[in-house]
């Protein structure tokens, strides 16, 4: 047990450290500032990834077996209907193989692996992809991301691997799939994806960016129905970390005491709101995100759907279309994992 857990942190402070720099490069490219986090700041987002995986570890190794695994393709897809693909289905598609060094191997870094997985360029062939999509987002269990360009994805065999050296990646090393780029055979990719673009336990595949579709309770909120509500905009530094810039971003969205009054729903005493997003670590109870009534009641907590100066739409690369923020006078405002991304349910539960 005690090695699942080092080795789990491991694998989280690689993310973490990926999470950082795309936090670090996206306030250079988005907003020109270049602050850098500091080392308070560093050791104060370890400490919280390693405890937050540490208690989800405890309680998947209580199970008696793993859930099984799949690939969810969703977005701007031919059809724009979610594909769900079952592990038998991985496991037959992955077909492509890809001799690579690897930046996360901690045996040898000079060492050619040979992974094997499905090549993407197929599989966005199969789902088909819609007009003025530039970018697909990968998303892992624990809530990282990785966005890669659409026309390298179908130039390059870039894969998502489930084995390693005819061996399954395993589950405590980033598997059971793995996005892997060919960095070996064109060596040029590694300027624009390095080492944080290697995506541990890949669950879905984002093509473009999502249509707004929140369900709260029984009803579903699209954008429209969304706008319709009152509309709440704030200027804060956002807890994210990938990608977004590390000054005061602006973001508009609908505060959440006023989505659940639109869905006929009251929060009152001891109920607690669950905030799903879609990693699938915000389906663990370990490291679900929670709200109370008064958390809802005196904090105007934002399902934002809106960023930057011009009021833009959210892009799957920063975790949109739909993403929680909070005011600065919230005290829950510090704490990065309230920030969720790719919100997609709300939900009263009662203790």
């Amino acid at each position: 047990m005690l090695a699942r857990v080092q080795v789990g942190a491991r694998l989280n402070f690689l993310h973490i450290g990926r999470s950082l720099l795309g936090l670090m490069l996206g306030a250079v490219s988005l907003s020109g500032c270049k602050m850098q986090p500091t080392e308070a700041q560093l050791n104060g987002w370890r400490e919280e990834t390693i405890a937050r995986n540490t208690a989800a570890l405890k309680t998947r190794a209580s199970q008696t077996k793993e859930r099984p695994w799949s690939l969810v393709i969703q977005g701007q897809t031919s059809t724009g209907k979610p594909v769900i693909l079952t592990w038998e289905q991985i496991r037959s598609l992955a077909t492509t193989h890809v001799l690579t060094k690897e930046p996360h191997n901690t045996k040898d870094l000079s060492e050619v692996l040979d992974f094997r997985g499905m090549a993407i360029s197929q599989l966005l062939d199969t789902v088909g992809v819609a007009p003025n999509v530039t970018e697909v987002t990968f998303v892992a269990f624990d809530s990282y991301r990785s966005t890669v360009q659409l026309a390298d994805l179908k130039r390059y065999p870039i894969i998502l691997a489930i084995e390693r050296n005819k061996q399954p990646l395993p589950r405590t090393e980033g598997g059971p799939i793995y996005l892997v780029f060919p960095h070996t055979q064109y060596p040029k990719l590694q300027t624009p994806y390095g080492n944080s673009f290697w995506l541990f336990y890949t669950t879905h595949m984002i093509v473009g960016t999502e249509a707004v579709q929140v369900q709260v309770g029984d009803r579903k909120f699209d954008q429209a129905t969304l706008d319709r509500l009152p509309q709440t905009t704030m200027t804060e530094t956002v807890g994210y970390k990938i990608g977004w810039p590390n000054s005061k971003v602006k973001l508009q969205g609908v505060r959440v005491r006023d989505v659940l009054a639109a869905a006929g729903i009251s929060l009152s005493g001891n109920n607690r709101l669950v905030i799903q997003g879609k990693a699938a670590i915000y389906q663990d109870q370990a490291r679900a995100v929670y709200l109370t009534a008064k958390d809802v009641e005196t904090c105007d907590i934002l399902l934002a759907t809106r960023w930057g100066e011009n009021l833009q739409p959210i892009p799957a690369r920063l975790g949109g279309p739909v993403t929680l923020a909070f005011p600065s006078a919230c005290q829950k405002q510090t704490t990065a994992q309230y920030w969720v991304t790719f919100v997609e349910k709300l939900q009263v539960i009662t203790p």
